[in-house]
């Protein structure tokens, strides 16, 4: 199809967002690679997340979402894999990572120090993602480090297919 060689050769910086459902605790965190700013005033910023894993199944009921900005390097690799592989269905990944709570609870990885908290303002159906538009309410600048890409991801398996 012609819009896959639209994209094609596209690299796209990775993030991990994170969120937890206020009602019931449950954290979830995926790794993410479509998302934009969308306005400069009021700064808004969205995140798209895929309808089949169990981060948009707790985001449906959060408040807030954290977007980490992993950087280059070999431990920020393996946070990408950890959240890019591993489904929240069968592996508490927040287990497996340093992490502290956030505004509202939402867990915020202390393995990447440059993120944004967001509170979502609105929810819009794109097709096989969700949009999750953000407005900050904390952001953290800790590196300004060049951002891992789609191009320096380890050979990931998907823990839920793309879709």
């Amino acid at each position: 199809m012609d819009s896959d060689r639209f994209v094609a050769g596209f690299d796209y910086p990775m993030f991990v967002v994170t969120t937890v459902d206020p009602g019931t605790g449950t954290r979830a965190g995926c790794l993410v690679g479509f998302t934009t700013q969308t306005s400069i005033d009021p700064f808004r910023f969205l995140v798209c997340l895929s309808r089949r894993n169990r981060t948009y199944r707790t985001a449906k009921a959060a408040t807030v979402l954290a977007v980490h900005v992993l950087g280059r390097g070999e431990e920020q690799q393996k946070l990408a894999a950890l959240f890019g592989e591993g489904t929240g269905d069968e592996i508490d990944k927040f287990a497996r990572c340093s992490w502290r709570p956030g505004p509202e609870g939402v867990p915020l990885l202390t393995g990447a120090d440059r993120r944004l908290v967001g509170r979502i303002v609105e929810r819009a159906d794109l097709g096989d993602h969700v949009g999750f538009l953000l407005a900050p309410i904390d952001v953290t600048i800790g590196a300004e480090a060049p951002p891992l890409t789609f191009r320096g991801l380890p050979d990931l398996e998907p823990g839920h297919e793309a879709g």
